[in-house]
């Protein structure tokens, strides 16, 4: 019988979220990514329910800093009212 070949699947991290949705990246995580203070990170959608996190490099601040200017609009009291329920 031929031996499978087995994928090492990493362990996981968890941390909870607090009553200001603000979380602690795991130190392991940290480190991975060699995150340091102020560092930004990024969270991607990959697919429903899926999502990755990675550390933002100088081009993704860059371009996300660009966008904000263009999404202020979307930044109003009125909008507040007509989307909260969503």
């Amino acid at each position: 019988m031929a031996a499978t070949k087995r994928r090492k699947i990493r362990g996981i991290a968890m941390s909870r979220l607090t009553s200001k949705s603000q979380t602690t990246v795991p130190a392991g995580v940290r480190k991975m990514l060699n995150l340091k203070p102020g560092d930004t990170v990024i969270f991607e959608e990959y697919q429903a329910g899926t999502v990755c996190i990675r550390k933002a490099e100088p081009l993704d601040i860059e371009f996300l800093s660009s966008l904000e200017t263009t999404l202020l609009e979307w930044n109003s009291d009125n909008d507040d009212r007509t989307y909260r329920e969503l």
